[in-house]
């Protein structure tokens, strides 16, 4: 999975269209392996986009929410000690 592409469900305030909309593009990139689309490919490549944010837009609205709400600062805090686990760790290893 694309390391760019981040949970959206279950969040205060809620996802916005431009996040789902981002995680699509994301997704579709990862997937076609294609940064942009050359000219004969760019209206697949949207459709393909379109339908992603489509389908995931249902998908949050469908799931039930459980457990604790997430919000973005949280988010973004858990990365930073994720992170700093990861740069310990190797830290650790490197002589």
């Amino acid at each position: 999975m694309c390391r760019n592409i981040r949970v959206l469900h279950n969040f205060q305030p809620p996802t916005t269209p431009e996040e789902i909309q981002a995680a699509s593009l994301q997704y579709v990139r990862k997937v076609s392996g294609l940064r942009a689309p050359g000219r004969a490919d760019e209206e697949a490549f949207e459709r393909a986009v379109a339908e992603v944010t489509l389908a995931t837009s249902r998908l949050l609205a469908a799931l039930p929410h459980r457990g604790d709400i997430r919000t973005r600062d949280g988010e973004r805090e858990k990365a930073k000690l994720k992170w700093g686990v990861r740069v310990a760790r190797i830290a650790k290893v490197t002589p």
